[in-house]
């Protein structure tokens, strides 16, 4: 063990507030999960055990998780299993564009775990997922939320040509924090990638996320926003961190609403397209609320 996780294993756990109470309505995720079993899919929404998934499956939303369930990547924070990846299974694509149709989506989210025994990282699949979806529901928005590819060009040209609305990458938490809790991961390179897919196509909408009461300060968050900008990110998700589990990073702060509000407004400034701020918000979260301000502000 690191001692920086060692560190962090011997701090106390402090208690959740009231406003963070949020119940998940086992039967609706009983009803999505039944269909998500038979179609042999994954969702983030399970494997990250988020806490809106009640909320989101009663919607028929979802966020799916391709390339297996197992990441090559230690994030602390992360509830999603680390281990040895698996087989790339070629024929996920078509079913996760059979899922969509089946549920019926206007905006899908597609992520993955983190591959880096790929040569591609897995953009590939990626592509090819979005193509399916394409081809049975042609006009549904799609946003997918990559892992950094270890910067490889290549692989971001492949996410960034395929026929995307938003591709999204999440720098997660503030720099002085990812030793702790995001290894394996580099602040400068997850900017690099929102900046390179701009390069590659500037009309492009991208989009990033931040998690706060991991220990950050306010002037690091506020640094945060102003890194992404500059990248050229053009939406922003703000949440607060909960723990999976005893074995995962602490929680270090409970975020008050008001710095919720303060951090959406202060993003606002920043000149961002689009904000989502507070306790419950995750990346994906209200993720086709994004695209329908920036028409509605065109309008």
């Amino acid at each position: 063990m690191s001692l920086a996780r060692a560190s962090w294993r011997r701090k106390k756990f402090i208690v959740k507030p009231a406003w963070l109470n949020k119940k998940i309505d086992l039967r609706a995720c009983a009803q999505v999960k039944q269909v998500l079993r038979e179609l042999r899919v994954e969702t983030v929404c399970e494997q990250a055990m988020c806490p809106n998934i009640g909320e989101c499956f009663s919607r028929n939303e979802a966020t799916f998780l391709i390339l297996g369930r197992h990441c090559t990547r230690m994030c602390s924070f992360c509830n999603i299993e680390k281990g040895k990846p698996s087989i790339v299974d070629f024929d996920e694509p078509e079913r996760v564009a059979c899922a969509v149709e089946k549920f019926s989506l206007k905006h899908v989210v597609i992520t993955s775990v983190t591959r880096d025994d790929l040569k591609d990282g897995g953009a590939g699949i990626f592509a090819e997922t979005v193509l399916r979806i394409r081809s049975k529901s042609g006009n549904i928005k799609i946003e997918i939320l990559i892992p950094d590819f270890q910067l490889s060009l290549d692989a971001l040209a492949i996410v960034a040509q395929a026929p995307v609305d938003i591709i999204a990458h999440n720098v997660e938490t503030v720099p002085s924090l990812y030793s702790f809790a995001r290894q394996g991961a580099d602040y400068a390179r997850s900017l690099d990638v929102l900046r390179q897919v701009k390069k590659i196509e500037p009309d492009l909408k991208t989009k990033s996320g931040i998690m706060l009461g991991l220990g950050e300060k306010q002037d690091e968050v506020i640094e945060v926003l102003q890194d992404l900008r500059l990248a050229g990110c053009d939406f922003v998700s703000i949440g607060q961190y909960l723990a999976p589990s005893g074995r995962h990073y602490p929680v270090k702060e409970y975020i008050e609403p008001e710095r919720f509000y303060f951090y959406k407004e202060q993003a606002k400034e920043i000149g961002f397209l689009h904000v989502e701020s507070g306790a419950y918000v995750r990346s994906s979260y209200l993720a086709g609320d994004y695209l329908k301000d920036v028409d509605k502000k065109k309008q």
